[in-house]
């Protein structure tokens, strides 16, 4: 059988440089590749189960163990369930929508309304019942996969605001069946029953799908307003996958981690490039089971978000430094070593003897206990989803961690931009993917242009006009640059940068970034300062970790709106934050700050369920706090505003 795709495609790159900003086609940084060879997600799916059938395609936990499942097996439990939609009546384009954490079920269902010609829409489980009845109406869902009875209870409780809704299906039904409501293996019954009496039909609707054919809905979490419904075709699937196979950085000896969030395209991406490349995938969303699960599992490979990293950056620091004088001494000679190795290698340049002795010394006294959490095969992280900070990478280059830091949005089929092993530039986001253009608007927005790139908002034609040019660039609504060597750097959100009184340009997310790396404590902070005289902040901390510190102090059945007050507290962030200000520009200072009396929560509306910071709506809800902030200044100008 033709391989799927080739390691050493016929790649182009032109790029011409200005000094400024200027319009999208006169400054650009381009690749191309050969047209897909598949014409669908089904195409692609059965490909692979053709090329490898007993090779293990899912891992997933059942009983207490990690249980195997084969491309083979897999397609079995698909064609069950696409059958199964198709006994319901499911037609061409009809919408089917998931409400469910990340599991093995989300992915056999997803792939299963492929195969039924269906248009999935994903749900975040954890988006508010609000959001999730808008998504279910605005996408007009006919099917509803929900995770479990609670789930299901949830969506029934707006039924009257469902019309199009017909079924809702359970993946867990341990808790019964609510309503209507059947179960998976239900469903499977169905479409073995329907398959039996529909010879060819599954075929048939499997291969109707053309590459230009909506397959799925992916709705924006919504950091401003109501979630949007991104339309990506089966081609954007596809080229993702041809674009970054043709890359060489993963292949069948691979073994991936998965735990992001289904509903986001970084997390469907992760499933379908194993599906073209034919690696396994060990699925488990419980976010309280990572640190097991990569013990367990082993991977080669896992896709993060920088809020991983910034936990575990502070929690090594943390634990070092809390060892005693010798352990915090042999701790930073071990960091400078490894930073000093991991700088030299980054720009090729020589590592001499007496340095890799050091390095093989440190790493046995340091970082091979720091590298075994992640199970002892990593070959590196793929990062996405916010900005990373520069430190970051830096100082897990230094344990031999290499993190893969990437960009895109969910119009752009997440990746569309990646550091590379050979070319991982610190700071940035990386090169263009093959298949991929950037430029830059007047101002610095950065465009981007490709088959990935979303046909349009669904039910939104102003939207997606302003997002998506007559020329097919998209709009990022971010800002950044290109340097010398095609690495392109994010600096902010266009709409979250802050202009001072004073004309000065800050990029809140850099600042805030620095701050949340000092400390496990801080889960979010949110900086201030549009047409203000100098910056504030507004500083969430985390409600788990606050616990955990309110035991090592002894102190016993807190209230987090009582720890937040605590004197001891408020040092310790004022302390963080003056070491954060150390390094920062004095237009960009944090000059007051106030910790919030409750953390920043999904369930709240403040974060999205990609956990970005609902900037309006905090700014809006905690207003008073920030006028006061901006007040003329009580007794010691330099405190934190104290919350009553």
């Amino acid at each position: 059988m033709e391989p799927f795709f080739s390691t050493a495609p016929n790649l182009y790159f032109a790029m011409s440089h200005a000094p400024d900003f200027p319009a999208p086609s006169s400054r650009r940084l381009a690749c191309a590749v050969k047209p897909p060879p598949y014409r669908s997600i089904p195409d692609l799916f059965f490909a692979r189960v053709t090329a490898t059938p007993d090779a293990p395609a899912f891992l997933h936990p059942e009983d207490e163990a990690w249980k195997s499942l084969s491309w083979r097996e897999t397609a079995s439990r698909v064609r069950e369930l696409a059958c199964g939609l198709l006994s319901l009546g499911l037609s061409a384009g009809d919408r089917v929508a998931i409400v469910s954490a990340t599991r093995l079920e989300w992915i056999l269902a997803d792939l299963a309304v492929a195969c039924a010609d269906g248009v999935t829409a994903s749900v975040y489980p954890v988006s508010t019942e609000e959001d999730t009845s808008f998504i279910l109406a605005n996408s007009q869902a006919a099917v509803v996969f929900a995770e479990d009875a609670a789930q299901a209870r949830r969506i029934l409780s707006r039924s009257d605001a469902l019309p199009s809704l017909r079924h809702l299906v359970l993946f867990d039904a341990s808790a019964g069946l609510p309503g209507d409501a059947m179960s998976l293996l239900d469903l499977a019954a169905l479409g073995r029953a329907w398959d039996a009496a529909h010879p060819g039909g599954f075929d048939a609707t499997a291969g109707a799908a053309g590459p230009s054919d909506l397959a799925t809905l992916s709705y924006t979490s919504g950091t401003t307003g109501r979630p949007k419904g991104v339309e990506l075709p089966h081609d954007c699937w596809l080229f993702e996958v041809e674009s970054i196979g043709s890359l060489g950085l993963l292949g069948p000896s691979d073994l991936q981690f998965l735990w992001l969030p289904l509903a986001h395209v970084f997390g469907q991406v992760c499933v379908i490039l194993g599906i073209g490349l034919g690696f396994p995938t060990a699925v488990d969303g419980r976010p309280d089971r990572i640190a097991e699960n990569l013990r367990a599992v082993k991977p080669t490979f896992v896709c993060v978000v920088p809020r991983i990293f910034e936990r575990i950056h502070a929690k090594v620091l943390e634990q070092a430094l809390a060892g005693g004088k010798v352990k915090a001494a042999v701790f930073r000679w071990a960091l400078g070593i490894g930073t000093e190795v991991a700088q030299r290698r980054r720009d090729g340049r020589r590592v001499g003897p007496f340095l890799e002795a050091r390095r093989r010394l440190a790493d046995a006294l340091v970082f091979g206990k720091v590298r075994a959490r992640f199970g002892g095969r990593l070959r590196f992280f793929i990062c996405g989803g916010v900005a990373l900070a520069k430190e970051l990478t830096g100082f897990f280059a230094a344990f031999g961690v290499t993190i893969l830091e990437g960009y895109g949005l969910s119009e752009s089929t997440a990746m569309t931009v990646c550091n590379l092993p050979d070319r991982n530039r610190w700071g940035t986001v990386g090169i263009p993917i093959p298949g991929i253009e950037v430029s830059f608007a007047g101002d610095g927005e950065i465009l981007l242009r490709g088959r990935g790139v979303m046909r349009g908002y669904y039910g939104l034609p102003d939207e997606s006009a302003r997002t998506l040019d007559a020329d097919g660039w998209l709009y990022t609504g971010d800002i950044g640059a290109c340097d010398a060597a095609g690495h392109l750097t994010i600096t902010d959100r266009k709409k979250d940068m802050i202009k001072t009184s004073g004309g000065k340009f800050v990029a809140p997310q850099h600042v805030e970034g620095k701050l949340k790396l000092e400390t496990p404590l801080i889960a979010q902070a949110l900086l201030h300062g549009e047409g203000r005289r100098f910056c504030t902040a507004l500083v969430s901390l985390s409600e788990e970790e606050l616990l955990a510190w309110a035991q090592t102090e002894g102190i016993r059945d807190a209230f987090y709106a009582d720890l937040v007050r605590d004197t001891r507290v408020v040092e310790l962030i004022r302390r963080h934050v003056e070491h954060v200000n150390a390094n920062l520009a004095r237009y960009e200072a944090i000059r007051r700050w106030a910790i919030l009396p409750a953390e920043l929560k999904v369930e709240t509306g403040e974060l999205t369920p990609s956990l970005k910071v609902r900037r309006r709506v905090v700014e809006q809800r905690y207003r008073d706090v920030l006028e006061g902030l901006y007040a003329e200044a009580p007794q010691g100008a330099g405190a934190p505003w104290e919350l009553r």
